[in-house]
């Protein structure tokens, strides 16, 4: 059998490439289900078991995907420096349409569906590592919640066109093997098997346009359905505080590790009562600061829902989190000296923080570190490894002086 095609023949790389791609895909489509449930069972049981084994077949998704992503790319190449062999139905013209229409949409969709989770990946953080050194990142995809929300939903709509494609290519191979009786099928099988070609081809031009129209009609149609709407982390907004000193702007994040990889997080709605004079009394103060924290408007990379849950955050029973400190003199800089209530679980802690203050304008940082164990979040993960005990809390804002005057 030689290496190469011919007008009548397909050549062995090309049947290599062929049975290779349809192995990894059945293969990763099966996986990709399997894990989803799993995630599921996951978002409901902090079991360390499930969390495990959830990350383990994502991971080999992803590294599957990133593997057929280049091998689709590789057998492209190939496929445009060979003869393709022409159709035995090319005298019918409907049959042959369809035929290249589903030959198109299955090479389009061999680039598309791992492009798009890659990108899906790329642009959030945590949970399930891809097993290539250069796959945790792509060029000019940045960390952007809304980016992976969108390349999420477009890797579930084009999976589904991707298996459409597959059953229809296998109910045409059937169709020719056992109704048409043509080699249509055993010519993609091993060993030489030639049969002439029909004299009439279908063009290329008609078969292009209509898997277009059935990838526009795919992304078209969820977008009228508002499934690329962004998620929007949630809970009732909380109600605006009068402060002596007014939040203008600012960020409250969180940093974890899971499975070794850090993941980072931000909250969408917090308030903070502060007053603060520049000059201390006796005993150092310099006043005091309430933050009131959603839980639910969190974001944290992939591990958003299960962070949620009930071993976790526990945003159903708890859906706030309250640190109330004074604002105390340091020997270096300041620091917020209180108590941090989450889960209903108060613990003592001290924040430093940097603070400068020109006219009216005041900008502060600062962050501290305390064990989740603390707070009872995650108590059914006991590895490290698996999800870290340290958790970072940082923030920075800017707040103007009589501002809820």
């Amino acid at each position: 059998m030689p290496l190469t095609n011919s007008a009548d023949t397909y050549g062995r790389v090309t049947k290599t490439f062929h049975w290779l791609t349809a192995l990894l895909i059945l293969s990763n489509i099966a996986l990709g289900w399997i894990a989803s449930d799993v995630a599921h069972a996951v978002e409901g049981d902090a079991n360390e078991a499930l969390i495990a084994r959830a990350s383990l077949l994502f991971s080999i998704h992803k590294t599957l995907g990133v593997t057929i992503f280049f091998v689709a790319l590789t057998r492209i190449l190939w496929a445009l420096s060979q003869t393709k062999p022409g159709l035995l139905n090319g005298d019918k013209p409907a049959e042959a349409w369809l035929a290249e229409t589903v030959h198109w949409l299955l090479y389009g969709s061999l680039v598309l569906v791992p492009l798009s989770g890659w990108v899906h990946h790329a642009a959030t953080s945590g949970f399930a590592p891809i097993w290539w050194p250069f796959g945790q990142t792509l060029p000019f995809v940045p960390k952007s919640e809304p980016l992976s929300q969108a390349a999420g939903t477009a890797h579930f709509i084009l999976q589904w066109v991707l298996t459409g494609a597959i059953a229809a290519h296998v109910a045409g191979a059937l169709k020719h093997h056992l109704i048409d009786r043509d080699a249509t099928l055993r010519r993609m099988l091993p060993g030489r098997v030639s049969a002439p070609p029909t004299a009439r081809q279908p063009g290329h031009v008609l078969p292009v346009v209509t898997a277009l129209a059935v990838w526009g009609a795919a992304m078209g149609g969820a977008t009228a359905l508002g499934w690329f709407a962004t998620e929007q982390s949630g809970g009732p907004a909380l109600a605006q505080v009068e402060s002596d000193w007014q939040v203008e702007s600012g960020q409250l994040q969180i940093a974890i590790r899971q499975m070794g990889s850090e993941v980072t997080g931000s909250f969408a709605d917090w308030t903070a009562n502060i007053t603060y004079a520049e000059t201390p009394d006796e005993s150092g103060q310099h006043g005091t600061v309430e933050v009131m924290v959603s839980i639910p408007s969190l974001t944290l990379g992939s591990v958003t829902k299960q962070a949620m849950g009930a071993d976790f955050f526990n945003v159903d029973e708890y859906p706030t989190a309250t640190f109330t400190a004074d604002l105390m003199a340091a020997e270096t800089g300041h620091v917020a000296r209180g108590t941090l209530t989450i889960r209903d679980q108060s613990v003592p802690v001290e924040m430093p923080f940097d603070l400068t203050i020109e006219d009216d304008t005041a900008t502060v940082s600062g962050g501290l570190t305390v064990d989740r164990r603390d707070f009872n979040i995650g108590q059914g993960v006991s590895d490290e490894g698996s999800l870290g005990y340290s958790v970072e809390i940082r923030f920075d804002l800017t707040a103007t002086r009589g501002g809820g005057a």
